[in-house]
């Protein structure tokens, strides 16, 4: 039988690409706002991150967010992503490996 293909998205943190449905996606909106998408189907330019709070430091250091989403991120929009990945995660009681 014939296996469906798995989508595959790249981490802006780490840089590996992994099945789309292990990552975080974080959207811009056409109205400017930042948000989580935790189904995928969110209009607007997404990005896509480990739920590994050491990924959203290496992506906020290497100022990933900007770049993928082409809007420039201020650092209190950064610190409220970060604040919902953290959320989603204990929601999800996902473990992190801090």
């Amino acid at each position: 039988m014939k296996r469906n293909k798995v989508p595959m998205r790249r981490c802006i943190g780490c840089m590996q690409s992994k099945p789309k449905r292990d990552l975080i996606r974080v959207v811009a909106t056409p109205e400017g706002d930042i948000a989580l998408d935790p189904g995928g189907k969110m209009n607007g330019r997404g990005a896509y991150v480990c739920p590994d709070p050491a990924c959203l430091a290496k992506a906020q250091k290497k100022d990933a967010f900007s770049r993928s989403l082409n809007k420039p991120i201020s650092e209190e929009e950064f610190k409220a992503v970060e604040a919902h990945v953290l959320e989603w995660l204990r929601e999800n009681d996902i473990r992190t490996n801090q």
